[in-house]
């Protein structure tokens, strides 16, 4: 086993990837502790039922000897999208994570796999809260923003958690953390203008966080009280993490994926089924994991055209 955890580290530190371990009964405190939160009433009802309730709540079928947790941060850019809209381009950014994140996942556990299976051990995907895990193997530390940051990566990463059933050598399970400069900084909640970062708790007001609201399906008007000026990603939101003192290294890593001429741009505003796209631009969404999301394309992208129905 030990040479399967140095094989392990040395592949993953060689991409630059941060990693950590925990015995697979976190698991049930992972589980206690979001629980935990919503009988306080600490979440909105419906914020927990959409994003909390679903984890894992038992061993994978396929792998049901499974002892350990294994989390993984792997370092992602901004995205930059330009749509063509009135003869001008309009430069959009999707934050860290949301593009090519299901390759992301599917690329870090055959990676794990084919590290592991030489020494007889097996990963299956988790469904867990990554941030929570992260902060609890002490992969990473909160942010006043509830944004888990890792070092030297700031909060430009992606978190992929498997189960393994290579045992976890120690536990340093540990209580999670802010960061220190936290303490006496107010960047993020001086700069989140819906109210979601708040000197009356620590955890985020998620109700009220923009990022919330723009990741709903398309079906779902903003509420009134979003004033449209608060708008900054196609899809998410950056306001916190800009001003973040832990990103000034990394907020300049930006790479334009996709580019969408006017009439692109007109038929997504319209809402065209995917069925009646282009193939190119059915394409184009396919490479930014945004075709089985297009449905929200014409609110949130109508809000930066100032379009009344959006706006």
């Amino acid at each position: 086993m030990e040479n399967a955890m140095r094989e392990l580290s040395l592949q993953l530190v060689d991409r630059g990837y941060q990693w950590r371990i925990v015995p697979f009964q976190r698991l049930y405190d992972l589980q206690e502790e979001i629980d935990g939160r919503h009988r306080q009433r600490m979440f909105d009802d419906e914020f927990y039922q959409a994003w909390l309730a679903g984890f894992d709540r038992k061993p994978p079928d396929s792998l049901p000897g499974a002892r350990s947790l294994i989390i993984v941060a792997i370092p992602r850019p901004q995205t930059q999208v330009v749509f063509h809209w009135d003869d001008q381009p309009r430069p959009l950014i999707i934050p860290p994570t949301y593009v090519g994140y299901d390759a992301i996942r599917h690329h870090v556990k055959d990676l794990l796999a084919g590290i592991l299976l030489p020494a007889g051990f097996h990963v299956a995907p988790a469904r867990l809260p990554h941030k929570l895990l992260a902060a609890r193997s002490g992969l990473s530390q909160y942010g006043r923003n509830n944004i888990s940051y890792v070092s030297g990566l700031g909060s430009f990463y992606q978190l992929v958690a498997v189960y393994s059933d290579m045992p976890c050598p120690q536990d340093n399970w540990q209580e999670a953390q802010m960061m220190e400069r936290c303490q006496e900084c107010q960047a993020c909640l001086k700069h989140c203008p819906s109210g979601a970062i708040s000197s009356d708790r620590f955890l985020l007001h998620a109700e009220r966080c923009i990022v919330f609201h723009n990741e709903k399906s398309g079906q779902h008007p903003f509420p009134a009280w979003i004033d449209p000026a608060w708008h900054n990603c196609l899809i998410g939101c950056m306001h916190c993490q800009r001003v973040c003192p832990e990103n000034r290294d990394v907020l300049g890593w930006i790479e334009t994926q996709a580019e969408f001429s006017q009439e692109e741009t007109s038929l997504l505003l319209e809402g065209v089924t995917l069925d009646q796209l282009p193939a190119a631009t059915v394409e184009k969404l396919e490479q930014l994991e945004l075709a089985d999301s297009a449905d929200i394309l014409p609110r949130n992208l109508g809000v930066f055209f100032g379009l009344s129905r959006w706006s």
